[in-house]
């Protein structure tokens, strides 16, 4: 019997039965799906904690070459690397900011790298360990990423007001150059500092302002900033000549025994020395002091001849010679000491008869009588004949320095522009062979007399002395390679005493954008310029009232002192008024350092530069170090890329 089903087929009834069946679908469909959900979410688990870890990683790179670049400051680096110090100064800000594991990351590395334009580059990388992106065959990520920070200037004005005086080439302890030299090298250094950390068009100009007893700023001013004439305190001649007080001094001469006898000198009697005794400092000796019979011994003198003159050249002189004879007779006694042994001896004439001659020395030239006293005089060549230091303009003695009348201490207006044909404004040349100091003689003798005085004393002459010295010539802001640096610096020499007014004054007047130089110095549109004085001394001030500085002779002129009434001594005088200068100079938003080489700081100096801008340097490697902490105060630190 035959079945009338149709065959079966093992496989496809199977298949088409499944087919069918919807029983358990989602089930496999969201199996299926599973895998690529897990990638999905493991990675964005993963991945953010990579990106975490890269933007952690990015900031303490930052933070690491930042702090190295900040170490390096203004340092010479001679083998074109990252020194030690410095390395381990940026490792260190690196550690503190992505410390190990941070993360769960591994193998954390930092490097850093000096780049020719002086700017340290970075580089950091770690490993961030991946959760569910095992199963799929990646177990970590690789985070590197790449930093640079520079020391960039600005526009920049700096003026260098520098203490050139005597003491300048005294050498300190431990150093191998001079004061002034050792200053030259370290502006060498701070110059090419700041030239290589500066931002392409930027400008950054230097000034300088060598200060001693005066400042040499005349080939800066204009003609109608000075005088026509100005009144120095001099000597002229009156016309009258007046006769020698020391005429008639007389000697003889060319003794010649004529006739008559003389007998040797003989020992009559002897008799034991005294001994003396006067202390173990001062010793011991013999003398005589025993009588001698009285001399009967007289002579006679007649003239032998007629007078005549005769021309000495050396010294000028007329000599007045009267031939002279003598008759001698009687007896001379006298005692003389042989060791231990006093003898009194004698000696006899008997119309002994010598000729000779009698000398009157007269000067051939009579002496000149001078005035000294105020002698004005016309300046109109003042620039081919004096060096181009000047006296300043009109001041007078103040009483309180915190109240400064600024219409009459013009010098302390250091904005003020002079007025032509007003000397009161104007500045006058400095003539220092015209300048003589009644009534001081060159023994020291004599005191200061302000009236005028007729004689023939020679007075001292000051103005040509070491402390009243002119240093170099004062330099206007400009841009400056180093050859140019380099030949400025070799003008500098060390002579003078100690006046810091003056340089103060005078710094400020060269870095003002609002005074004498405002056509130059003031900040072009829409850039802004930062200003800087670096303000030197070795010393503290040091005046001297017969100096001829830029205030005239103290002693005598007394435009900012008076010896005989102010209470205050010319040093201090001095010292008020450098504060005075100072304030003004930061009235004009000028940032004040000062910088004391080989000397201490008093209270004015840190007064004057304000808080964490004052330094003492006792050899060159601190005085380096001083100028990098100014070159690094003075730029801007940043981050490249």
């Amino acid at each position: 019997m035959t079945s009338s089903r149709p065959p079966q087929h093992h496989g496809a009834p199977f298949l088409s039965r499944l087919a069918r069946d919807t029983g358990g679908n989602v089930a496999v469909m969201l199996a299926a799906a599973l895998f690529p959900l897990l990638a999905l979410i493991g990675g964005g688990v993963d991945m953010g904690r990579g990106y975490l870890a890269q933007v952690r990683l990015q900031q303490a790179c930052d933070a690491g070459v930042l702090a190295a670049r900040q170490r390096l400051g203004a340092s010479a680096v001679v083998d074109n690397s990252v020194p030690s110090d410095v390395a381990s100064t940026g490792q260190r800000f690196f550690n503190i900011n992505f410390r190990d594991g941070t993360y769960g990351t591994k193998s954390r590395k930092f490097s850093m790298t000096l780049e020719n334009d002086y700017a340290i580059s970075g580089k950091a990388s770690v490993d961030v360990p991946t959760t569910l992106m095992k199963v799929f065959g990646h177990s970590k990520m690789d985070i590197s990423v790449d930093c640079e920070a520079v020391l960039n200037f600005s526009n920049l004005d700096v003026m260098m007001v520098v203490d050139t005086t005597g003491s300048m080439r005294h050498t300190n302890p431990g150093d191998s150059l001079s004061r002034l030299d050792s200053l030259k090298q370290t502006i060498r250094n701070f110059h090419a500092q700041v030239e290589g950390g500066k931002a392409p068009s930027t400008q950054v100009r230097y000034g300088f302002v060598p200060y001693a007893t005066n400042v040499n700023v005349g080939h800066l001013l204009k003609d109608d900033w000075v005088v026509n004439e100005w009144t120095y305190q001099g000597r002229e001649k009156t016309g009258v000549l007046i006769p020698n007080g020391s005429a008639g001094v007389t000697y003889n001469r060319n003794w010649t025994s004529v006739g008559g006898s003389r007998t040797p000198w003989t020992t009559v009697s002897t008799y034991k020395a005294s001994f003396n005794f006067f202390g173990f400092l001062d010793g011991s000796s013999y003398e005589c002091n025993g009588s001698q019979p009285e001399n009967t011994w007289t002579y006679t003198d007649t003239n032998n001849g007629l007078p005549y003159t005769q021309l000495q050249e050396s010294p000028p002189a007329v000599l007045y010679i009267q031939g002279k004879r003598r008759v001698q007779n009687g007896t001379r006694y006298r005692t003389v000491r042989n060791g231990t042994t006093c003898e009194v001896q004698s000696a006899s004439d008997t119309n002994y008869i010598q000729t000779f001659e009698e000398v009157t020395e007269v000067p051939a030239f009579d002496n000149t009588q001078w005035l000294y006293g105020p002698i004005t005089r016309s300046v109109s060549n003042w620039r081919t004949e004096t060096e181009g230091c000047i006296e300043e303009r009109d001041t007078y003695q103040i009483a309180d320095y915190d109240n400064v009348d600024f219409s009459r201490a013009l010098d302390l207006d250091i904005d003020l522009v002079p007025s032509a044909g007003n000397p009161s404004t104007q500045w006058r040349p400095r003539y220092p062979e015209e300048i003589y100091v009644r009534k001081i003689k060159h023994d020291d003798s004599g005191v200061f007399e302000t009236k005028k005085v007729r004689t023939i004393d020679e007075y001292v002459d000051t103005g040509t002395w070491w402390f009243s010295d002119c240093p170099a010539r004062a330099q206007k802001l400009q841009e400056m390679s180093s050859d140019e640096l380099n030949n400025y610096l070799d003008t500098l020499e060390p002579f003078g005493a100690t006046y810091h007014d003056i340089g103060m004054i005078w710094g400020g007047r060269l870095l003002s954008p609002t005074g004498i130089f405002a056509g130059e110095n003031a900040d072009p549109d829409g850039q802004q310029r930062a200003r800087h004085m670096i303000w030197l001394t070795d010393g503290q001030t040091e005046p001297y009232d017969l100096a001829y500085g830029v205030y005239g002779v103290d002693g005598l002129d007394r435009r900012r002192w008076d010896p005989d009434t102010s209470s205050d001594t010319l040093a201090q005088v001095v010292e008020n008024r450098f504060g005075v200068a100072c304030e003004q100079v930061k009235n004009r938003n000028i940032t004040v350092w000062v910088v004391a080489f080989g000397t201490g700081l008093t209270d004015l100096m840190t007064q004057c530069a304000g808080p964490g801008r004052s330094f003492e340097a006792s050899n060159a490697e601190e005085l380096n170090d001083a100028f990098e902490a100014i070159a690094r105060a003075m730029s801007e630190l940043r981050i490249t890329q």
